[in-house]
């Protein structure tokens, strides 16, 4: 390259920008921007003069004295007389390049540093997630550093799903993805049979460092856009999370028998006999729980929490292991449910069906009518269920009294609530939010959104499930006086942030409510509970609680107890879901060793297993809120004009979210909609303030709007301001 041109756009730009006659504050931005355009070559004054467009005698002996100035800071460095280069070649660093659709790239050091902005132009074609060497170019005091991708030293494979656009001589994936401007060039010959308009998943093969897009190869066709599976699946695939089973773990449980043998029930304490019955959602078919219940001659009640006894059909490194270890648990999208175990197990052999001798690890509790534990056991059980309960059905034995199994099924209700009471006396705080759900036809299309709200069956299944969860963790965790803790796998949820809390205070003093921030932990967490009680019901029931979710911590896994906040339990795992969770089966496996005596298993190993297991819970997650956005967005999409009540549910740079009351769909009021001031964000008190008429747009405002268009595409509601004057 010419050191007399400009390697980019950039300071032609700059160039046609300046004046004849430049501020030195201008000279010197236009001079650095030259040589971090071309950061390896060397300029003297006359050919800087010439790049950023000075041509007077007197500014270009200005030039000669930023570059003198520049020299004493080291910004630049004199490589011989008169010729500079800019002082980067030396500053280098490893670490992961983060790749963004609206060009703020960012390199985010292996040793913790913050992260750097990388400019496009800079970027080397890394692509998200890579390993990459960069140079730290050098920067003038108070601005913000940049750093140049100079090699990139591990690619990381990934997939990218959108749509083909199919021309005569080529392709195109036009893709939604957020960390990719750019379309995805594919040849013909990479298009394995995709047509115009098909969803496909496509793999980048490189990306040369004259093409403006990457080159890429179709690893998968979905279907037709638009097609309710071909969507599902492309949300799947978005996230990395596989859309079916291989073949190969599909046969290996095939092989599995769906018989026990007599020796295997010999082994086990036999409840067959005894009252057993299973309380889940009325479309369910993975029955993982299940509640025994008997009165004891001495008026307590014997209560077994059996669990589905995975581990005893999945071996320890078998193929089916692998791929749950790999999955960590089952993802629950609106229409369907992706198993972490292969359906022959989830929904047969392992699953507690009615009427089917089932095989299952249990806890067994003896409590006196105040719920107190006079004492448990764990034991590897056989059960036989006699009923299958919807929580619907159960909910109706509670209201009425009457139905099935109505002794055991109302006594196990008055239990639950006295152990409920005891939580929330211990300083658990009532998290009691509803779901998001929709009513679906066979094709996939939305039809009606409900509220899915938790009764006293739902509260009754989930007490007996925490109680058995918190007394594994304990039965390990608490180790006997001298001797060493034993490796195990927790579920823990730390203290929320002071600042998070203090903000949130903060927040709902608008709406008239005030809460401790400060004081014992129980005494946060009771000031909590307090207020969600007082918004039962309000408008802003709905955003209060939204936010009171965002100021705690995430739960997680890991090897290290430290409680759990948000129920107040000291010792807390998950034991009582193996056939959709990973960790749960981590656990089982655990118990079994220690109840036989086993050594403690290495640390690290499973810290990593915990690590993976939170971080796919996270994943899984993501996809099931896309999932519900998908949805929401296409119930909306036939209301186009149609006008509605809200609150606004979020503030941001770009806009207001709006949460709708009815159906609770949420959609953006771009702030370029707003056009009777200029508004301003404040993050720190949450609203969007016009500069001239001082209008303030505030989370939590009323509002009302219409909808004004629905991207499927982009799983994206636009909505347009109605009452406001404009």
């Amino acid at each position: 390259m010419s050191k007399n041109k400009p390697k980019n756009k950039d300071v032609k730009e700059q160039r046609r920008s300046n004046p004849k006659r430049m501020k030195k504050h201008q000279m010197i931005q236009a001079v650095m921007a030259a040589f971090q355009s071309s950061p390896r070559e060397m300029f003297n004054y006359k050919q800087i003069s010439k790049l950023i467009g000075i041509e007077s005698q007197v500014q270009k002996l200005q030039v000669v004295d930023i570059l003198y100035d520049l020299a004493g800071e080291d910004i630049i460095t004199e490589t011989d007389r008169g010729r500079y280069r800019l002082n980067n070649l030396g500053t280098l660093a490893v670490g992961e390049f983060h790749r963004r659709s609206n060009g703020k790239n960012s390199f985010l050091p292996e040793d913790g540093g913050a992260p750097v902005f990388v400019a496009e132009r800079n970027s080397g074609h890394a692509m998200n997630g890579d390993k990459v060497k960069v140079q730290i170019l050098a920067k003038r005091r108070g601005a913000e550093p940049e750093a140049e991708v100079v090699e990139i030293l591990e690619r990381v494979e990934r997939t990218y799903v959108g749509k083909l656009q199919v021309t005569k001589g080529f392709a195109f994936l036009v893709t939604e993805d957020k960390t990719l401007a750019n379309d995805i060039f594919i040849p013909k010959d990479k298009l394995k049979g995709g047509k115009n308009g098909d969803k496909a998943i496509v793999r980048i093969i490189e990306w040369p460092d004259e093409a403006k897009n990457p080159l890429g190869e179709v690893i998968d066709i979905l279907g037709i856009a638009g097609d309710n599976s071909a969507e599902m699946h492309a949300i799947l695939a978005e996230f990395g999370l596989p859309y079916k089973y291989p073949a190969s773990v599909e046969k290996a449980a095939e092989r599995i028998p769906e018989t026990i043998s007599s020796e295997e029930i010999s082994k086990r304490e036999d409840f067959r006999e005894v009252l057993t019955f299973t309380v889940d959602p009325k479309d369910a078919k993975d029955f993982d729980d299940a509640l025994s219940a008997r009165r004891l001659s001495n008026g307590n009640w014997e209560v077994g929490v059996h669990i589905a006894d995975v581990t005893h059909y999945v071996k320890p490194e078998s193929i089916i292991e692998r791929e749950a270890q790999e999955r960590a648990t089952s993802v629950y999208l609106v229409d369907r449910t992706i198993p972490m175990l292969p359906e022959r197990l989830s929904n047969l052999v392992c699953s507690l069906r009615p009427d089917e001798e089932k095989l299952c690890f249990a806890v067994v509790f003896e409590l006196d009518g105040n719920a107190e534990v006079k004492k448990f056991r764990i034991v590897r059980t056989v059960i036989k269920s006699d009923r299958r309960f919807a929580y619907e059905e159960a909910q109706t034995v509670i209201e009425t009294g009457e139905g099935d199994c109505r002794e055991e099924i109302l006594a196990l209700d008055a239990l639950a609530k006295k152990l409920r009471a005891k939580r929330f006396r211990s300083g658990a705080i009532n998290f009691d939010r509803y779901e998001v759900k929709f009513d679906i036809d066979e094709k996939g299309k939305p039809l009606n959104v409900y509220f899915k709200e938790s009764k006293d069956a739902n509260k009754m299944i989930e007490e007996f499930m925490l109680l058995a969860n918190k007394t594994v963790a304990e039965f390990i965790g608490k180790a006997p006086g001298g001797k060493t803790k034993k490796t195990f796998v927790y579920r823990v949820h730390d203290l929320p942030s002071p600042e998070k809390m203090e903000n949130f205070a903060t927040f709902i003093r608008r709406f008239g409510y005030k809460m401790k921030t400060e004081g014992k932990n129980t005494d946060i967490s009771k000031g909590i509970n307090k207020l969600l009680d007082q918004i039962q019901g309000k408008p802003e029931q709905n955003l209060i609680e939204t936010l009171a979710v965002r100021a705690m911590q995430k739960a997680r896994y890991s090897t290290d107890n430290i409680g759990h906040y948000g129920l107040a339990f000291e010792y807390y795992t998950h034991f009582t879901s193996p056939i959709r969770r990973y960790p749960d089966m981590m656990v089982h496996r655990l118990l079994e060793r220690y109840l036989a005596g086993g050594r403690s298993v290495s640390k690290e190993k499973y810290e990593d297993m915990c690590d993976h297991s939170s971080n796919m819970e996270q994943v899984a997650a993501n996809a099931e809120r896309a999932s519900i956005k998908y949805k929401q967005v296409e119930f909306m999409s036939d209301k186009l004009g149609k006008v509605f009540d809200g609150v606004i549910s979020g503030v941001t740079e770009w806009g207001l979210y709006v949460e709708l009351n009815e159906n609770k769909c949420e959609g953006l009021v771009p702030i370029r909609d707003l056009q009777d001031d200029y508004y301003e964000f404040d993050e720190k008190n949450y609203c969007l303030i016009g500069r001239r008429r001082k209008h303030r747009f505030q989370l939590g405002d009323p509002i009302t709007i219409k909808v004004a268009s629905a991207n499927l595409e982009r799983k994206q509601l636009d909505f347009a301001l109605v009452d406001h004057d404009m």
